[in-house]
């Protein structure tokens, strides 16, 4: 035991400073939760890191051009991302809906941000039946060029 003094803890202090620590580290325990389930739930709809190729596209181009797609598609038919190109001077960029192997129609088009970078423009959505093709994985983008007009390399979106 302790020695006895005449001097009182003042409980009401301790009480409410427990209490706002325990609030503040419930609450940041909630916020990274809250943040790891998003970032969880985003990194399941990235097509992100597929690899462009000449040998995807139809039919097929001989090139030394490579990229890479950074597309990202959530529930609601929201697009964002990027895609990165080297070996290419590239005249345009988009999302198309067909599947591998069949051409299909431009459904976003990619804006250049840089000589080697196309973006997915801000506000960029899919409407359902794009939404049900890239479920199905009937989406691709491609990058184009003066020397292949209708697209030098290619990947396929994938869910």
């Amino acid at each position: 035991m302790g020695p006895v003094t005449n001097e009182r803890p003042n409980m009401n202090n301790t009480f409410f400073q427990r209490r706002a620590i325990g609030a503040l580290l419930v609450g940041t325990a909630l916020a990274a939760l809250a943040g790891c389930a998003q970032m969880g739930s985003m990194a399941s709809k990235v097509t992100g890191g597929l690899a462009l190729s000449g040998a995807q596209e139809v039919p097929p181009v001989t090139t030394s051009a490579t990229g890479t797609s950074y597309i990202a598609i959530a529930g609601d038919g929201s697009v964002a991302g990027n895609v990165k190109t080297s070996g290419i001077v590239a005249t345009m960029a988009h999302i198309h809906m067909g599947p591998a192997g069949q051409n299909g129609p431009v459904i976003v088009p990619l804006t250049k941000s840089g000589d080697n970078e196309w973006n997915v423009p801000s506000g960029a959505k899919l409407t359902p039946a794009q939404l049900a093709a890239y479920k199905s994985g009937s989406l691709y983008v491609n990058v184009h060029s003066d020397a292949h007009k209708g697209g030098e390399i290619r990947a396929q979106l994938k869910p």
